[in-house]
């Protein structure tokens, strides 16, 4: 899992409440069994105007001009902005899958459904969550400025705007600890690697028989 640190990006501005799973990555994309693809399907009832469905060639759809990741002053950017709420619905794993594979590195919203919350932070995805009224104005900014950016520093748990203010903002210990690491569930386990070895190692000289299969 990619470690977070500090990171700067162009913000984009998602102005809907509610948005549920079934949004961010619809459900025939769920067929697949791979981790990987899922960011060029992402909002993707709403970012195209032809129906989606695995195995595409995004190149060769009608992509919505109105929708605003497809608006040039919103390209490339990487700190995704949302009304309360964001994440609703079902638990699927992939939504996070296709917003980080969009390139989106943290999200900024008043709140966010628990799975989804739960499921960003096993992802590599930093879900921060400020006061509505900060995230109102954040939204006047960013319409306000093309190539609006913001920089969010985990260690000092801030956000820092353009003009220098910074907005503080929570997070768990133990998941900045594994955010600042980059480590998700299984990265965790491998720090332990040696002693699992050990473990194993002196469990076999005690009961051989353990190696051998039926």
């Amino acid at each position: 899992m990619q470690a977070f640190k500090i990171h700067t990006g162009r913000v984009a501005p998602m102005d809907r409440e509610n948005v549920d799973t079934d949004a961010i990555i619809p459900k025939q994309f769920l067929k697949s069994i791979k981790k990987s693809g899922f960011g060029q399907n992402l909002f993707d009832q709403w970012r195209y105007l032809d129906p989606g469905f695995p195995g595409q060639d995004p190149a060769l759809r009608k992509p919505n001009p109105d929708f605003v990741l497809n608006q040039p002053r919103y390209q490339g950017a990487s700190v995704l902005l949302a009304r309360k709420n964001f994440g609703c619905g079902s638990s699927r794993e992939h939504a996070p899958w296709a917003i980080d594979q969009y390139g989106f590195r943290a999200l900024i919203a008043p709140s966010y459904a628990d799975i989804f919350f739960n499921n960003c932070f096993k992802n590599g995805l930093l879900p921060i969550a400020l006061p509505e009224h900060e995230v109102a104005k954040l939204f006047d900014e960013v319409y306000a400025f093309v190539g609006y950016e913001l920089t969010i520093d985990l260690e000092r748990q801030v956000v820092r705007k353009p003009d220098g203010s910074e907005l503080q903002f929570d997070v768990e210990p133990f998941r900045k600890f594994c955010l600042l690491g980059g480590f998700d569930d299984i990265g965790l386990t491998l720090r332990h690697a040696d002693k699992i070895r050990a473990f194993e190692a002196e469990r076999l000289l005690k009961k051989p028989w353990l190696a051998h299969r039926i």
